[in-house]
């Protein structure tokens, strides 16, 4: 073989190795995994755009709770909240189909006298709370110290029926800070029932006047009034009849800045007032019963005269009046009834020179609490029961008082003689919340009855002075 042929083989040798070598991975390199082929992918589903035939999804109704102190499952015709259980009854459904698909309405009855106390707790502890809570302006001191309800001022301003409210219903759901803490549907002022043919020149203007008309009363062997006077319901009776008689002689129970303030000679001169009508038999006996058996005098007309909240026409049956009419419908239309016939008249109470006559005035509102899980159902709710069609039906109901809305009053329901001699009324006294600039109502109404009580009935011969000051530094050692 000669060289050449050598030279050529040896070249073949080496360009076969170099092309195996370029065929074969090298030993520190992982093979690439070979990819399967892609499966086939449907494309993402997007909805089509809705046409005009087609309504869109509806939201999920959602229940929208509340407390009021009535039963819509009580139908007991003698229970004490029968006008509000009927009308939670009749009105449930109402708003539920106002508002079929977006709230459903759960009310929750809660016992009156414990629902405040209720609320704050459940607030406090971060627990279930309503949407709504019924009160009374009452109410208010206790919550806005607590933190227990929502500031509604500035939703409230903005609302159609805002304007609309009378003066003295917004001011009494306002708070020390001015804030709105209630809404008021209608208003409870105090007024005195009175039966015509026992003060038929009308009820007396002045203490005097008072006196000498139930001197003739008493030897006919009645009263000239009836109040409650009794340590009953917490003290409840501290806003009625006495408040009454103590702002009509120029005084009150606060000194204006938080306080309890009763030590003053407006007030000495109010319990004089209370204890000489005790003394004298011008009073029954059963004034100091409690269970609201104070009113059993009027409704059987042995008292001619009773100062109380003109919601109490809701409750004042059956009665007969002083010429032997006897009212039995066992309804509230029996005290219309008897307005209209010109059996009852409704006053304002008698004052002292340069007063007018006293008078505690309430809210009937609602309240949104801190922590309601639908503040806005709540904003529902108002805005519907702020309607003409709906606020009359409130305020004849469980409002059991006096329009809040200016417009309301105008309403033909109430042209009648018990609206129109209410008005009037009102309109000549001085109404207030009784409880003032004090933040601890509960509190300061049960001390107050408890040292009126004492005073009248229990020790009337006792220091008026000196008691009030006791009483009133009671409550102030707790500020």
């Amino acid at each position: 073989m000669t060289t050449k042929k050598i030279f050529d083989k040896v070249i073949g040798i080496i360009a076969v190795l170099m092309l195996v070598a370029s065929c074969t991975p090298a030993a520190t390199e992982q093979p690439m995994e070979e990819k399967p082929p892609a499966a086939e992918v449907s494309p993402t589903k997007v909805p089509p755009a809705a046409t005009e035939s087609e309504a869109p999804v509806a939201a999920e109704e959602q229940d929208f709770t509340t407390w009021f102190e009535y039963d819509q499952n009580n139908e007991d015709p003698a229970a004490d909240g029968r006008v509000g259980n009927k009308y939670l009854r009749d009105t449930i459904p109402q708003f539920n189909e106002a508002f079929e698909g977006k709230w459903n309405w759960v009310n929750q009855p809660k016992a009156w006298d414990k629902m405040e106390a209720e609320l704050v707790a459940a607030v406090q502890a971060g627990g279930d709370v309503p949407d709504l809570y019924q009160m009374l302006s009452d109410s208010v001191n206790t919550f806005y110290r607590n933190g227990t309800v929502q500031n509604l001022r500035e939703w409230a301003e903005k609302q159609s029926w805002y304007a609309d409210l009378d003066s003295s219903a917004l001011a009494a759901c306002k708070g020390p800070d001015g804030g709105l803490y209630c809404i008021p549907l209608a208003q409870r002022p105090n007024t005195v029932f009175v039966w015509k043919d026992r003060f038929p020149d009308g009820f007396p203007k002045t203490p005097e006047e008072f006196m000498k008309k139930a001197e003739e009363l008493k030897a006919e062997g009645l009263y000239a009034m009836t109040f409650f006077a009794s340590t009953d319901k917490g003290g409840n009776g501290a806003t009625r009849g006495v408040f009454t008689t103590f702002a009509s002689f120029g005084g009150g129970y606060d000194d204006g800045k938080g306080n309890m303030l009763l030590n003053t000679p407006e007030n000495v001169k109010a319990v004089e007032f209370l204890r000489e009508i005790v003394a004298k038999g011008y009073v029954p006996e059963i004034a100091f019963a409690g269970g609201f058996q104070e009113e059993e005098a009027f409704k059987d007309a042995s008292a001619g005269s009773f100062p109380t909240g003109l919601n109490g026409y809701l409750y004042m049956f059956p009665f007969t009046a002083p010429n032997g009419t006897k009212y039995e419908k066992n309804s509230s239309q029996d005290f219309l009834d008897a307005v209209a016939a010109g059996d009852i008249y409704i006053s304002s109470f008698l004052s002292t020179e340069g007063n007018k006559p006293g008078c505690d005035t309430k809210a009937v509102g609602v309240a949104i609490p801190v922590g309601a899980k639908h503040p806005e159902a709540a904003h529902d709710y108002i805005n519907w029961i702020m309607t003409p069609e709906q606020n009359a039906d409130f305020v004849l109901g469980p409002g059991a008082g006096f329009p809040a809305l200016k417009s309301t009053l105008k309403g033909e329901q109430f042209q009648t003689a018990f609206w129109q001699e209410a008005a009037k009324a009102i309109g000549n006294s001085a109404c207030r919340p009784w409880y003032g600039t004090m933040e601890r109502p509960t509190e300061a109404k049960a001390i107050i009855m408890a040292v009126v009580h004492k005073l009248i009935k229990e020790s009337p011969n006792a220091d008026i002075a000196a008691e009030l000051t006791k009483a009133q530094e009671e409550y102030n050692a707790g500020n």
